[in-house]
């Protein structure tokens, strides 16, 4: 009799325990909960340095600009949660060949140099090269730059192209366009040679300044990948693709860049 009553009592605790397990399963409205369904999604780490409005900046503590809303769509595509990381320029392709970014993207031009380190994807946005002078200079056209004290972002194609050309010991390397700038202003520098949409921005906070009419160099822009991840640079391009087709890049550009 004891253990008939022994069986019964093991066989209450074991469908109570069941039952138990299957209502913690349910919210209030006789749901799963959001614990039991919820797919964690990848991450998208990309590398950017948010000092070259408008592909990328500060707004609060928030990065925008052209970059990261391109950025933004196509991991949206591709079903991943896009993180954002905000370093220096010269330190993004050495991030992403050692893995630590899947990508980089901050108004990155493709040239020869940099395609022996990284792999681009399709360019995505043109971009031009000019020269930031002050309204008062003696500098009228490219061929004026020589001889003269050129300040350029670090790493960056006007740094590569200026240094090629006028010789690295005329030109003064800043960590951003900014402070590139002040420098013009403050009489340190004689140039500034960047990307013409911010330079127009330089250009509009600081009176006395002006761009040179005749543009420098012309450009591609691309997201650059560790040469070893082809498999997600092919899923980027692919989604840039279906993004560059159906507008939404165009109107991702056109409405941070005004047509003049």
């Amino acid at each position: 009799m004891k253990k008939f009553l022994c069986i019964a009592l093991a066989v209450v605790l074991t469908l109570g325990m069941v039952a138990a397990f299957a209502a913690c399963s349910k919210d209030k409205g006789g749901e799963t909960t959001a614990a039991a369904t919820t797919e964690t999604k990848e991450t998208l780490v990309m590398a950017t340095n948010a000092e070259f409005p408008p592909y990328e900046f500060h707004e609060g503590d928030k990065i925008v600009g052209i970059d990261a809303e391109i950025a933004q769509a196509i991991a949206d595509k591709l079903g991943m949660e896009l993180k954002i990381e905000d370093v220096q320029f010269d330190s993004i392709i050495p991030g992403v060949q050692a893995k630590k970014y899947d990508m980089g993207m901050a108004g990155m031009t493709v040239t020869d140099e940099r395609k022996e380190s990284v792999n681009f994807s399709d360019s995505y946005a043109k971009g031009v090269q000019v020269v930031i002078i002050k309204e008062d200079s003696d500098i009228k056209s490219i061929k004026d730059l020589e001889g003269k004290k050129i300040g350029v972002q670090t790493s960056t194609t006007g740094d590569i192209y200026a240094t090629d050309d006028f010789g690295e010991e005329n030109i003064t390397k800043f960590d951003n366009g900014a402070m590139a700038t002040q420098a013009l202003v403050a009489g340190k520098v004689d140039c500034v040679i960047i990307d013409n949409e911010p330079a127009k921005n330089y250009v509009k906070a600081n009176a006395g300044l002006k761009i040179l009419e005749t543009s420098y160099v012309e450009e591609d822009y691309a997201i650059c990948f560790n040469k070893e991840n082809t498999e997600l640079m092919n899923k980027v391009n692919g989604a840039l693709k279906e993004l560059i087709a159906d507008g939404t890049v165009k109107s991702i550009v056109d409405k941070y860049i005004k047509a003049d």
